[in-house]
């Protein structure tokens, strides 16, 4: 017996959940579009002859359609905010890690079609994966139903997002906002060397300086190198913050 094209013997022994459509809170008139957005290249490496491909050509129509109902809601939600602002809005919006959580959100993990060997290093949490599942239900939904299913599904987590955010211009990241200020000051750009890395290859963590010449400013930690970046720009932030009059 399977359930979305997952083998019983696959799914996890905890108690029923339910449906991916009842989840997102969408029907899909061609469950064959939802199926294969959650089908992983490697699953077919393992099963050749499974009669759907992978969910990568999804991926790609759904980054798409994110960024424009994005593009929209923002245009819209912000009207004077000038067009660098909305960009680095939307970028904060559709980053893997935002995009990840809400897949966690919906439990996509459980449902992708991974090999064994995908699953067995993590495949089914890995932040790129759950990503890139998202993005692809939205592809899917978006064939399925067109532009407004989209919204109906994506726009209660974009509100969700916003509403935490008191400032567009808290999502300027670290890295930018830290590159503007040592332009500002010393004319200089940041530079960060990975100075050390740990862990299994589905658990890395990176330990990286970020330096203004020959000084080390601050040293972050994370689980990728962009996030141990972001991390010790932001520690660099508050030590220029502390030292300055």
């Amino acid at each position: 017996t399977t359930i979305m094209g997952l083998p019983r013997s696959h799914r996890s022994k905890r108690a029923p959940r339910p449906p991916v459509e009842d989840r997102l809170g969408y029907r899909f008139n061609n469950p064959d579009l939802l199926r294969q957005a959650l089908v992983h290249r490697s699953y077919l490496n393992e099963n050749p002859g499974f009669d759907l491909p992978d969910n990568e050509r999804l991926e790609f129509l759904g980054d798409v359609v994110l960024s424009l109902v994005v593009a929209e809601t923002l245009f819209r939600r912000f009207p004077d905010l000038p067009e660098g602002k909305l960009t680095r809005l939307r970028a904060w919006l559709v980053r893997t890690e935002t995009l990840a959580r809400w897949a966690r959100e919906l439990d996509l993990g459980a449902d992708l079609l991974l090999s064994r060997g995908e699953e067995q290093t993590g495949g089914r949490s890995r932040p790129s994966s759950l990503a890139s599942a998202f993005e692809a239900v939205l592809g899917a939904v978006y064939l399925d139903g067109g532009l407004e299913a989209v919204r109906r599904v994506l726009l209660p987590f974009v509100g969700r997002e916003l509403a935490k955010l008191r400032d567009p211009d808290e999502v300027l990241d670290p890295k930018t906002r830290l590159q503007e200020v040592a332009q500002a000051r010393w004319q200089v750009t940041p530079s960060y060397v990975t100075v050390h890395q740990s862990g299994p290859s589905h658990r890395r963590k990176f330990t990286v300086e970020v330096r203004l010449g020959d000084r080390v400013l601050a040293t972050g930690q994370g689980d990728s190198k962009q996030a141990a970046e972001q991390e010790a720009a932001r520690a660099a932030l508050a030590r220029l913050e502390a030292d300055s009059p």
